[in-house]
């Protein structure tokens, strides 16, 4: 099976990125806003619980730091969940500011 597909939504400086499983009513979400053009805040992980234990909370923290290296932006993680996450991958540390 592979992983859904995740989708981003911008408007001015507040954005988030968009889990929607095939066939499943709900979304799961990780908010941010745009400090600066190198500086993005993860202030959400949203997971309701019919999505929990999938890792999609995962997914989307990866997205988020995979798009930090493509596109030149740094992290600074005020969600605790990605908090969290980014404590247990020392190897996100070109990107995110703990």
């Amino acid at each position: 099976m592979q992983d859904p597909s995740i989708t981003l939504e911008e408007t001015g400086s507040k954005g988030r990125y968009v889990l929607r499983p095939e066939g499943e009513s709900e979304e799961a979400e990780l908010t941010f806003s745009r400090a600066s053009g190198s500086l993005v805040i993860v202030d959400h992980t949203g997971v309701p619980d019919a999505l929990r234990g999938r890792g999609y909370g995962k997914l989307l923290a990866e997205r988020v730091v995979g798009d930090a290296r493509a596109k030149g932006f740094r992290i600074v993680p005020l969600c605790p969940f990605f908090k969290a996450q980014a404590q247990r991958h020392p190897d996100w540390a070109d990107v995110v500011n703990l």
